[in-house]
């Protein structure tokens, strides 16, 4: 059974990094897309990033030219880089992983908190 565990959430002053990471394990099948989503208190679970096998990548138009995705095939895992961080940036990060066969994998979401 896939397994993804997140990493790196916590709270942070606006203006301050923070890098997630996201590593599978348990995986039978090859990884197409990984991404990031977020849910923010009283908002839907959206988009922030995803990265396809190929590299090709595409972020929300809210974290564009501050959010970074990158993966790592050999560890199956992928980061979000999170720089300049906005109060409204904050909300449970959830992991997503595609594969080319069978359903999509979660994760359980680590938490980002930006305030002063």
């Amino acid at each position: 059974q896939v397994q993804l565990v997140e990493s790196g959430g916590g709270l942070v002053q606006p203006g301050g990094s923070l890098r997630l990471s996201c590593a599978a394990s348990g995986i039978i099948f090859r990884i197409d897309d990984m991404g990031w989503y977020r849910q923010g208190p009283g908002k839907e679970r959206e988009l922030v990033a995803r990265i396809r096998s190929t590299g090709y990548t595409n972020y929300a138009d809210s974290v564009k030219g501050r959010f970074t995705i990158s993966r790592d095939d050999a560890k199956n895992t992928v980061y979000l880089q999170m720089n300049d961080l906005k109060p409204e940036d904050t909300a449970v990060y959830y992991c997503n992983i595609k594969f080319t066969i069978g359903p999509d994998s979660w994760g359980k979401g680590t938490p980002v908190t930006v305030s002063s």
